[in-house]
């Protein structure tokens, strides 16, 4: 196989959630693989530092993906990277944990909005422009451990990685006959913000880690091979899947 087929020279991507963690890493490794990247984060000092970091090909832009139109975004985005976009990463998320009997309805809500409402909204847009000017494309979701199992006290963030799967399911059903590709990545634990929670109580750091068949949990570094993957020609018959990048948990 030609290494050719990884390439992604030339071609124009969004990474959402991008300023920090394995949306960082995501845009890393897009840009790596020769794509124009645009990190996109409510932060501007966190895509600023990544752009000024990454160098060349990287492009900061501040915003946020809950508080805008699709059609602005995309505007927004063509206008940063000089034409139409080839491929785009959800990778924006949060998390809120408690209980299901105690979970706060606008914590629900907060969740949901983010997770699965905003990231859908934003590739229906993207897509529709794709499919009007006839155009190939790779939408790339972030679930989680959660698109497959149950986690404990995160009631909204299960529902809404679950949701993510099958969003991308549908799309891909939708839209692979008409050239857009649509798929998921599963991340197992990785250590970034959003899971700092977790590392910190020592008891549940353990009990994951003994889950694990690899023995150690995730760099985010290592998420980038799976999304290049996905974007690239090297994928060009995988659509409406879920590759779980996880150390062997959900396998286990």
């Amino acid at each position: 196989m030609s290494h050719e087929l990884f390439s992604l020279a030339g071609r124009r991507a969004v990474v959402t959630g991008g300023g920090r963690g394995l949306g960082r890493a995501i845009a890393a490794g897009l840009a790596d693989a020769g794509a124009t990247v645009a990190v996109i984060s409510r932060t501007h000092r966190d895509v600023e530092a990544v752009a000024q970091e990454l160098g060349d090909g990287v492009m900061p832009l501040a915003m946020d993906v809950t508080g805008n139109d699709p059609d602005v975004m995309v505007d927004a985005m063509e206008d940063l990277l000089g034409g139409s976009i080839d491929v785009l990463v959800h990778a924006a998320g949060i998390q809120h944990r408690d209980s299901a009997e105690s979970f706060a309805a606008e914590e629900w809500d907060r969740l949901l909005l983010t997770n699965l409402s905003a990231p859908f909204k934003l590739s229906q847009e993207l897509g529709r422009r794709q499919l009007e000017r006839e155009l190939p494309g790779s939408h790339i979701f972030i679930g989680s451990l959660g698109s497959t199992l149950s986690i404990p006290k995160a009631a909204a963030y299960t529902a809404t990685k679950s949701g993510v799967y099958g969003v991308a399911r549908n799309l891909s059903t939708e839209w692979s006959g008409r050239g857009i590709r649509v798929n998921c990545i599963g991340p197992g634990y990785f250590r970034t913000a959003l899971t700092e929670p977790v590392f910190a109580d020592e008891h549940r750091y353990k009990r994951m880690l003994d889950r694990i068949p690899m023995g150690r949990f995730g760099k985010p570094e290592e998420l980038a091979g799976a999304a290049v993957f996905l974007a690239s020609d090297a994928s060009s018959y995988i659509t409406g899947q879920i590759l779980m990048v996880d150390g062997g948990w959900t396998a286990a």
